[in-house]
Parts: C-alpha cells; sequence; structure tokens
C-alpha cells in the first residue's frame, strides 16, 4: 500500500480513538447495556464496511485475507477479556472507572501490536524461517490453552511489572476518583489506577506475543496484518461490558482457540517447509508439501468459533440445571426432618 493509504488509515484510526475517548471515556461512568451494544455494533460495522472496501479495491484474496485475520484477531481479543476481568476485580477498579482502564488497554495495546508487527513484517520479508518460530509459538500457546485456562488470577496478581512498581515505588491502596498519583501521608503516591494500568499494560505484551504470529500465518501483507489488528481492538471496551455476564458461560472458548492457533501452527510450518532455506532441513531446499489456502482458514476459524460458542453455552445452560436441581433437593432435604 502507498504511504498516502497508510497515512490516511492511522489517521481515520486515531480519529476513531479520539471520538470514543471525548464522547465517553473522558466522563468517568458505567455504560448502559444499550450504550455498549449501540456503539459495539458500530465499530463492529465500521471494521466490516473497511473489509468490504479493501474486497473490491485490493482485491478478493486480500479481503479474505483481511477478514480471516480480523475474526481471529477478534476472538482472541476476547479471550483477552477474561484476564481484563480478573484484573479489574482484583484491584477492585470502581466500575465509573473501567472505562478508561479499557481504553488505556487498547491504545497500549495497539501500540505493543503496531512495534510488534513491523518487527516481525521485517522478519519475515529478511528471514524465511522466522515461520518456524511463529508456527512454533503459536503451537506451544495453544498446547497451553488445551493444559487449562485458569492461570490467570495469578499473572494478574503476580505481574512482574506491578510488583517492580510497590516494591521501589510510595503506593496507596485507595483509590482517588480516576487519577494516577495523589498525595498519601504527606507525599505523592501511585493510587490503585496506576497499579491496574500497569498490570494491563504487562498482560497487553503477552498477548500480542501470541496475537501477531497468529495473523501472520493467515497473511504476509503488513498493511492487512495492522488494520485487522486495529480494527479488532476497536470497540473492545464497549465489549467488554455487552459481554461482562456473558463471559462466563463461554467456558469452551479457550479450547476453541487453542484449536485455531494449533490449525494456523500447523499452517505457518508448512509455509516454512514450502519455502524452507534452512541448511540442515532437506538440505536448504524446499519441500513439497500441501500448503492451506485462506478459503479454508476462514472456513476452518468461522466453523470452530461457532461450535465453540453453540458447545459454550450449552454446557453453562446445563450446569445453570444442574445447580438448580442440587439446591431444590438440598432445600426439600433441609425441610424434610422437620415436617416429621
Amino acid at each position: 500500500m502507498s504511504p498516502l493509504v497508510w497515512t490516511l488509515t492511522v489517521a481515520g484510526l486515531i480519529a476513531l480513538l479520539v471520538i470514543d475517548f471525548m464522547t465517553h471515556v473522558r466522563k468517568a461512568h458505567t455504560p448502559s447495556l444499550k450504550e455498549a451494544a449501540i456503539w459495539s455494533g458500530i465499530f463492529v460495522g465500521v471494521a466490516l464496511a473497511f473489509g468490504v472496501g479493501v474486497w473490491f479495491v485490493a482485491g478478493p484474496e486480500l479481503g479474505k485475507e483481511y477478514f480471516a485475520g480480523y475474526v481471529t484477531e477478534k476472538a482472541l481479543s476476547v479471550d483477552n477479556l477474561f484476564l481484563f476481568l480478573v484484573i479489574m476485580t482484583s484491584f477492585a477498579v470502581p466500575s465509573a472507572n473501567q472505562q478508561k482502564v479499557l481504553m488505556f488497554g487498547v491504545v497500549f495495546s495497539l501500540i505493543a501490536r503496531t512495534g510488534l508487527i513491523l518487527a516481525g513484517a521485517a522478519l519475515v520479508n529478511s528471514f524465511s524461517w522466522v515461520f518456524y518460530l511463529f508456527g512454533a509459538i503459536l503451537m506451544v500457546t495453544a498446547a497451553s490453552m488445551l493444559r487449562g485456562h485458569g492461570d490467570g488470577e495469578t499473572e494478574a496478581g503476580d505481574n512482574v511489572m506491578v510488583r517492580f512498581a510497590r516494591r521501589f515505588i510510595h503506593t496507596t491502596d485507595h483509590y482517588d476518583g480516576d487519577r494516577m498519583t495523589t498525595i498519601h501521608q504527606g507525599r505523592r503516591a501511585m493510587t490503585p489506577m496506576m497499579l491496574v494500568m500497569v498490570a494491563i499494560a504487562g498482560t497487553d505484551v503477552l498477548f500480542a506475543v501470541d496475537s501477531i504470529p497468529a495473523i501472520f500465518g493467515l497473511t504476509q501483507n503488513a498493511y492487512i496484518v495492522f488494520t485487522a489488528t486495529a480494527f479488532s481492538l476497536l470497540g473492545l471496551r464497549q465489549l467488554y461490558f455487552l459481554l461482562d455476564g456473558l463471559l462466563d458461560r463461554l467456558v469452551h472458548l479457550s479450547y476453541g482457540l487453542a484449536v485455531i492457533l494449533g490449525f494456523i501452527g500447523v499452517k505457518l510450518i508448512l509455509h516454512a517447509l514450502h519455502e524452507n532455506k534452512l541448511p540442515f532441513i532437506n538440505g536448504g531446499h524446499p519441500l513439497h508439501v500441501p500448503q492451506i489456502t485462506t478459503n479454508v482458514s476462514l472456513l476452518v476459524i468461522l466453523g470452530v468459533l461457532t461450535v465453540t460458542v453453540i458447545t459454550s453455552l450449552l454446557a453453562s445452560r446445563r450446569a445453570k440445571r444442574s445447580s438448580e436441581t442440587e439446591q431444590k433437593e438440598t432445600a426439600v432435604n433441609s425441610v424434610a426432618p422437620h415436617s416429621k
């Protein structure tokens, strides 16, 4: 893409972030379900409209790559929300201040991922072996997801950056509105608002290390990688409040994401073998292995996410019915002895 297209795209994204901040985040409040739903729909609509534009202007192949990347990154961003929820809970962030924390998380995540995208694009263009590395990262991440998704609280409470801040910088356990610092015991101190943002920033970096190789497994076009990632992050704040009551029902999400990341990891390894230049593999010559097309990738991603959501909701419904049955039986058993 030309420098003009890049400039206009970045300017448009910044404008969307500024509008979001000025209209919602600047004044601390807890958004209603209606507000969250409307603005979440607006951001998704903008992302889809952009993808349609890519499809018609740059061609169907890049359009499909954008949508595959956007859907994957959006699913991964929903997974981020689980850890954001854990961090918010562990720091007891007031509901009215959560928007500011989430906005910071979105902006910092966008900056961190942009840096990794530029570094990743340079590596991809210069060294074909990087596909082996990206593939390995995704397969290790997929394996860790399959082993369990319950490490969020440990990561949130044991964040290295937070431990460093609390050990070497004067902090307070009390919030002072949405201020980052306050006067405590006669001197300037960091509030929990600053610490929660430090925790969010640390987890953003960890998630970026996983998500960037995932999208590079679907497209190597730096512009598509950047825009799909950026649009997946826009609206994440609204999605948090919209899905706040639904997140605990997506019990199989980690397994679905593990399948998707594992699939993309296999695709990257196959691509690396097809482009192989490492001397200790087949004498430095490419191997004739099957390639996974963008069409197949998009179908697999959408199929896995659909199955994951359906099975998660069914499992949650069964668990709720089982819990209600147990409560009724307990109530009956507790009443029965007194009726004799």
